[in-house]
Order: structure tokens, then sequence, then C-alpha cells
């Protein structure tokens, strides 16, 4: 079963806002065995609809459409699709209810075109938009399903969660679709292809292997298409465990989280605590590791100690180290990382310190140049590092790269 997914829209279209829907739309079609063929993103143009309708009932058997439902004159969706399917309008009095229930709510006027926005083509079933204005459509035509909903992602949820997927789900017979991922890090794609070739080589025609790098990870997704979802899961677990057995050195987990999250769990896994000591990066790892709910029984925080000054006080950094070797240096963010294990008192802690850009940099040290440290009570690790002029890849990169390194000292003492 085939989905194409349309957004309606100009502020796509410039970049005024990122389209998160369609990528949340994937997801849960996928779930219950629904394959998105293509996403098409297109303008605030009647005959720019049409034909992506027209387009996309060549190439699938479910199109959902979100955007353009508003009550202004640019919002021209609902009009389109009456056009496509050759019909007049309706007035929805569910519809209506509720945006006469929403403006008595907030106590404002309900203008005519607050009204109109429950009119709605004559051949579609309405899908009552309880968190919003605009009502969702479900039309039939040609033995094909179009839906239409808001662009709003909070009410476009509501509705694919509690309309679009049951009734997809009761109306066609789904196939069973298995994905399993394995992260992978410290190994180029390239390499990582020839190391577990023989597993590649060998999967059957309804099981196909994804690479997707991402700064020094490559995750590997396993999906399975077939109508017993018992046997794809028995099958997609022979071949995990046969790249697991090729690849160990280089699998951070085989399931689909992030590094840090990944991190996280494996040192909470062994009740382990971390704290770092940024510079370049300024709060950037940080950052990664704060965003998932957590996190504080693992990462216990540190500095973002940017100037020399605080490198000393705060990690006790001898300023005889930054005056003979320099900020960027092994000797430097060695000092920094103990310093972090020292004044934060936790099991593991990394460092790093780098010249990000585009300024900054020397012929001895250019930009792009880092250095990271990760260190345990019983070992400190560092290395250089040498990437490019590009500041935020420069701070995205140190942190992944750090990362790596607290990974593999974390296998190598508890492994």
């Amino acid at each position: 079963m085939l989905a194409e997914i349309i957004t309606i829209g100009d502020e796509i279209l410039i970049g005024q806002i990122v389209d998160t829907n369609s990528a949340w739309i994937a997801q849960r079609l996928n779930e219950i065995g629904v394959r998105v063929k293509q996403i098409s993103s297109v303008s605030d143009d009647r005959l720019h609809i049409l034909e992506a309708l027209q387009l996309a009932s060549q190439r699938a058997d479910i199109i959902l459409i979100t955007g353009g439902l508003g009550p202004t004159k640019d919002d021209i969706t609902k009009k389109t699709l009456a056009e496509y399917f050759g019909v007049g309008f309706k007035r929805d009095e569910a519809s209506l209810e509720v945006i006469s229930q929403i403006f008595q709510k907030y106590n404002r006027p309900l203008l005519e075109i607050n009204i109109q926005q429950a009119d709605v083509p004559e051949n579609c079933e309405v899908l009552l938009n309880k968190n919003g204005t605009a009502p969702g459509m479900w039309f039939e035509q040609d033995q094909k399903v179009y839906v239409s909903m808001p662009g709003v992602p909070f009410e476009m949820m509501y509705l694919v969660e509690e309309e679009v997927l049951p009734r997809v789900k009761a109306k066609f017979k789904l196939e069973a679709i298995v994905h399993h991922t394995i992260l992978t890090a410290g190994i180029g794609e390239s390499f990582l292809a020839e190391t577990i070739a023989s597993v590649e080589d060998n999967l059957p025609a309804h099981i196909k292997l994804a690479y997707l790098p991402k700064l020094g990870q490559v995750r590997l997704r396993l999906s399975a298409y077939g109508k017993d979802e018992n046997q794809l899961k028995a099958e997609i677990k022979t071949y995990v465990e046969q790249i697991e057995l090729l690849a160990s050195a280089y699998i951070v987990t085989s399931e689909d989280k992030p590094l840090e999250k990944a991190v996280l769990d494996f040192m909470g896994s062994k009740q382990l605590t971390l704290s770092v000591a940024e510079s370049c990066t300024g709060g950037y790892l940080s950052h990664l590791f704060t965003q998932h709910s957590g996190s504080s029984a693992v990462f216990l925080g540190g500095a973002v100690s940017y100037s020399n000054q605080l490198k000393e006080s705060i990690l006790g950094v001898a300023p005889e180290t930054i005056q003979a070797s320099g900020a960027v240096s092994e000797e430097t963010v060695t000092a920094m990382v103990e310093g972090a294990l020292r004044n934060f008192q936790s099991d593991y802690a990394i460092a790093i310190s780098g010249v990000a850009g585009p300024g900054g940099g020397t012929e001895e040290k250019p930009v792009g140049t880092v250095w990271i440290a990760v260190a345990s009570k019983q070992k400190v690790v560092a290395q250089k590092f040498k990437f490019g002029n590009r500041r935020q890849q420069n701070i995205e990169r140190s942190a992944v790269n750090a990362l790596i390194m607290l990974f593999k000292l974390l296998k190598e003492e508890h492994a």
C-alpha cells in the first residue's frame, strides 16, 4: 500500500517554515504498514495543486494533503479540491458547531469567513477537527483515498491519530513492515559496507538494507516487507546478529536512538556519571545530553570554559601549561579533563578545546584544529582532529567525535 504526502503553502517553499508534518505523517503511516512513495510541496496555486493531485493519483493509493485550509483568500485548497472532484459545496453543521464553540470560548466575534470554514466539498466525509476551525476531509474516487487536513501540526496530528489511521486500517488490507536500526560510529560508510558485504549480498528480495551516514556515524536500517510480522521479525533478528558479529567494534547500539542518548543509556545502566569541560563547542555537547529526559541520572554538568582565565580558575589548568603549549593543545585539554573529573567528581569526563573559526587560526593551528580528551579515574585519552573552516560543522564534529571517544573508552572499561 503506497501513500503520497502533499504539503501546500508558499511559506514552505520559501523556507519560512520547515515541513515537519510530512516526516511525522510518514512515521505514523509506516507503523501501520503503509509505505510513502513520495512527498511533494506545492505553492498556493490552483494549477500547481491540481497537477500535484493528478500525479499523486498515478503513484499512490492514499494521498494525504496538509495546508491551505485557513479562512483567508490565500487558502485555496478546499476550492481546488472541489474543482478536482467536480463538485459543489455543503455546510457541515457539526463543524460549524465546533467553530462556534471555539469563538465563544475566546469571546471573539464569529465572522462570515469563519462560518464559511464549515463549507466543504459535497463528496467528502468530514473529519471533525476538535482542535481547530478547519475540518479534515476524506474523499474516495477511483479506488483512491484523498485526505485533506490543516497544516497546523497539533490539529493535523489529532486528525491523523484519531480519524485517518483508524479509517485506513479498516479500509485496506495492509502488509507488515518491520524496521531495525543499528547505530555505528568511527567507521566510514564505504568501509562499513565492505565489512558487512557478506550479509548484504545474501539478503532476500523482501529485506532491504539502507546506509544513513551522519558526521562520524552510520545508521544501518534493515527493512522487511511481507504478510507475517512475526516471521519478518525473526528474519530481521538473524541478519542483525550477523551484522553485529562482523561490525562489533563499531556498533554503539542496536536501537534507533541518537549517539548521545546511547551513551547516556549505557552509562546509566552501569550507574556511571559524566561531566564536561567545553571550550570551542560553547555548551553544544551539554545541550545534546540535556535535551533528553532523564539525562540528570548520568550527566552532572560542567563548565563552558571559553576563556583561559576560566580554564585556570574553574578547572585548575596551570597558567604555565597554557603559556607553554597554548589553549588548543594536548597538554591543556588533558589538564581540562582531569580538572573536570577532580572538581565535578564524576566517573568520566570530556574536554574539548579548539579553533572553531572562521577566524582565530594560525599557521601552526589552523581553523578546524581541535583537541579532545576523555577520561576515567584510570585512564586519559587525548586526540587531535583537523576539521574544515566552517564553524558550525566544526562544533558539531567536535561533539560527535568526543562522544565516539567516550564510548570507546566505556566499552574498553565496561565490556
